[in-house]
């Protein structure tokens, strides 16, 4: 029974990936036996204490009011997040390749010099590992905020994420779960990454049951819903638009609230065509909505759903049963995308409302290209045909 095995962080660990059926290399269980090994013994026992003894945890409750608002980009919103997880809660950590000098995108600046070594460190780079590692001190009462890299590069801890996290609490009827843990991840488009720092993998694990799947698309947002990521007894996938992290900047809260997950947010109220996206495509979203206004007459109402899972269906179908026309637009590639869900669901709910074709604008069923990328990119002017296309059917 690995589950009794909490001495130490070492041993958890190793004999979960060990006993999972993720069939793990053993040059895989050797590196990251290897980092835990080669990190001093202070940092090892320390955390064991700090983490083992989810009887002691004490988070504040997210105040009602957040206090005074500065001007923040993305990434430091998100940094602000974690900053307020961990004052908050003593049993939260911070860890994943190069976090502990602030991360490639730099959104854990700080963090290590504030929380200490124990709490905010770096790992090898192996994701199946970072995973294993999340999934073990999770269920032993640590709150797990985990951070991989690229989300290109998430697949290979595909099996601990959706065999291990997301059954954990079904397989043992109840009395085991990894509800702690947060799996941060920057996916998407930047207009330089091609195949392997591009893509949107948000679909795959929608389809896992067990998983919430989170999506952020500007700072104020991004701040609350990864609070609310973190204090979700579920394991959540949260994914970061990474083109905005410097982009984009908002007046956000320096204190404590929390966006709720599974409840969308209109973003402009519209009579004719309802507008469905999330992330990075509800810029490209609000501009083909203020040029169908400008430009043609058509009013849009956007939305941005916040939440892949649990998605809003609710306001979507409300909308829809108003505007009778429904666009929806993601990057990722049209065939067995998220936006092929939510057109099954609102096709079911609003059939008699409908007034025409459901469009959706995607990425097209290829690898994601480098030279071809703002050919691949549902950009705004196929969003607009759309929006157009729908409301002269």
């Amino acid at each position: 029974e690995h589950h009794n095995h909490t001495d130490t962080l070492l041993s958890f660990t190793i004999c979960h990936i060990m006993l999972s059926r993720a069939r793990v290399s053993s040059v895989m269980l050797g590196s990251v036996a290897l980092r835990l090994l080669s990190s001093s013994s202070r940092r090892v026992s320390g955390a064991c204490a700090l983490r083992c003894s989810s009887s002691s945890t004490q988070v504040a409750a997210p105040s009602t009011d957040a206090g005074e608002t500065e001007l923040m980009t993305l990434h430091e919103a998100l940094n602000s997040a974690m900053d307020v997880a961990m004052a908050t809660d003593s049993t939260a950590c911070v860890f994943g390749e190069d976090v502990a000098f602030g991360g490639v995108f730099r959104c854990t600046m700080g963090l290590r010099d504030k929380y200490g070594a124990e709490r905010v460190f770096n790992t090898p780079l192996c994701e199946q590992g970072i995973a294993a590692l999340g999934v073990g001190l999770a269920s032993n009462g640590t709150t797990a905020i985990v951070e991989m890299q690229f989300a290109d590069y998430i697949f290979p801890a595909f099996d601990q994420l959706v065999n291990e996290a997301a059954k954990y609490r079904y397989r043992s009827g109840g009395q085991f779960n990894c509800g702690r843990l947060t799996v941060r991840s920057p996916y998407g488009a930047v207009g330089h990454g091609g195949l392997y720092h591009s893509q949107s993998p948000e679909a795959y694990f929608a389809h896992t049951p067990g998983l919430k799947v989170v999506v952020a698309s500007g700072p104020y947002d991004a701040k609350g819903l990864l609070l609310a990521a973190i204090r979700d007894p579920n394991p959540v996938i949260y994914f970061e638009p990474k083109r905005f992290y410097r982009s984009q900047k908002e007046e956000v809260p320096v204190g404590n609230y929390e966006v709720p997950l599974g409840k969308a947010n209109v973003i402009r109220q519209g009579s004719d065509v309802t507008v469905v996206g999330w992330g990075a495509q509800m810029q490209v979203l609000g501009e083909a909505c203020e040029r169908a206004e400008s430009e043609m007459g058509i009013s849009c109402e956007l939305i941005d759903l916040r939440t892949i899972v649990p998605w809003d269906a609710d306001t979507v179908a409300e909308s829809v049963s108003r505007t009778g026309r429904l666009v929806v637009s993601h990057e990722a590639p049209r065939t067995g995308g998220f936006a092929a869900e939510i057109t099954a669901t609102i096709q079911e709910r609003c059939f008699l409302n409908l007034e025409a074709p459901i469009q959706r604008v995607c990425g097209y069923d290829t690898p994601f290209p480098l030279v071809f990328e703002r050919l691949y990119m549902p950009n705004s002017l196929k969003v607009l045909d759309a929006i157009q296309d729908s409301r002269h059917f």
